[in-house]
């Protein structure tokens, strides 16, 4: 006779720490693993499609009631969720808080929580601290692509942002190409930078030059592989620049935040890979038009590159479909590749999977129990 008595755990973030939810090098696994099973079709998110970002409560600019949050720069209330099968077989969903008026506070600019159920009864499993975790796995996916898609002898990153997004894109740079030896970086502040280059030399001591560039074109000159990190207000004039003149040959970019391309580098020479195409066209279905202007990621200019005419939708290349062997990673040291990251809940649960089989093996987190037996059944 089944049990109805339902015992999850909960992990602090402290928890997640020591169950491994920082190991970069095993979330780019995890997620080179979650595009294999992406490619296959083995996995679900929300939306008509099955493919969208999650679901978000949008602010309007003015309220007749004075409790309302604002549509400040950053806001996000959203749920993320999203099965994933193979040999993970959960599902879960990412709760989303995020105000860039935070840091104010002493707070992160989001705030994030997990919760990983069983697919079949939909019990909880976990109820995880979710920050660190969510900031592994957007750093991992350009840590894929650079597998994939960076020169093999590549050694200098180009970083604008050193915040907490730039340091994991860093990070799952070094682990799948580890010869990088020199790190170029933009930042808006003093402090910002300087915890950067403190969190550089303490984490990766074989980082032999540390270089602060003023400029956009200065800091991308000579990259290997350059990234752009950074939040601000909608709008594609308000996101930073990316020129081809200022690339050297076989630059690879991995853009996990807002950007804009230049006209020569929208030229078929310049290959273009979206982390998974339906999450795009789900974007693009679901938003106003230019839709560049309401979700930063380069995607989104692509997509409107594909609507206005000024590019076949055959140019758009998928990274699963990459990462599985059916489309060709790098074919030369001289091309130019952009890859568009624009963030999916499918990671989310791949990286919370892992950690929550590693909390269980290790004894890791508190047991809490949602009942014995169901008062309504």
């Amino acid at each position: 006779m089944y049990n109805p008595k339902i015992d999850f755990i909960y992990l602090s973030e402290q928890d997640m720490i020591k169950a491994g939810v920082t190991n970069m090098p095993a979330c780019v696994d995890a997620m080179e693993e979650m595009f294999t099973l992406l490619h296959k079709g083995d996995y679900r998110m929300s939306g008509v499609n099955n493919d969208s970002h999650g679901a978000m409560v949008i602010f309007p600019e003015n309220s007749p009631f004075p409790g309302m949050p604002k549509p400040t720069t950053d806001r996000r209330l959203m749920a993320m969720p999203a099965y994933l099968g193979g040999n993970f077989q959960t599902c879960g969903v990412k709760w989303y808080g995020s105000n860039i008026e935070n840091k104010e506070k002493g707070l992160p600019r989001s705030v994030l929580m997990m919760i990983l159920s069983d697919i079949d009864t939909g019990a909880p499993l976990a109820f995880m601290s979710a920050n660190l975790l969510s900031a592994y796995r957007t750093g991992a996916v350009p840590g894929v692509g650079a597998r994939y898609l960076a020169r093999k002898d590549s050694r200098v990153i180009a970083l604008l942002g050193p915040g907490v997004m730039g340091k994991t894109a860093v990070a799952a740079f070094i682990a799948a190409r580890p010869e990088i030896d020199t790190i170029k970086v933009k930042g808006r502040g003093d402090k910002s930078l300087s915890e950067f280059i403190s969190w550089v030399r303490t984490h990766y001591p074989q980082i032999k030059k540390l270089e602060v560039t003023d400029t956009l074109e200065s800091l991308v000159h000579d990259a290997d592989i350059i990234a752009y990190c950074t939040s601000g207000p909608i709008g594609a004039h308000n996101y930073p620049k990316v020129k081809r003149t200022w690339l050297k040959p076989g630059a690879f970019l991995a853009m996990p935040a807002g950007c804009t391309l230049d006209d020569d580098m929208k030229t078929p020479e310049v290959r273009k890979v979206l982390d998974n195409t339906g999450l795009y066209e789900a974007w693009f279905a679901e938003i106003p038009k230019p839709t560049h202007n309401y979700v930063p990621m380069v995607g989104m200019q692509f997509m409107d590159m594909i609507h206005d005419g000024e590019m076949s939708r055959d140019e758009i290349e998928d990274l699963g479909a990459i990462v599985a062997g059916e489309q060709p990673g790098r074919k030369n040291n001289n091309e130019i590749i952009v890859l568009s990251v624009g963030g999916m809940p499918v990671e989310d649960v791949a990286w919370a999977t892992k950690i929550y089989h590693n909390a269980v093996e290790n004894q890791i987190g508190v047991t809490l129990n949602l009942w014995q037996t169901p008062e309504l059944r």
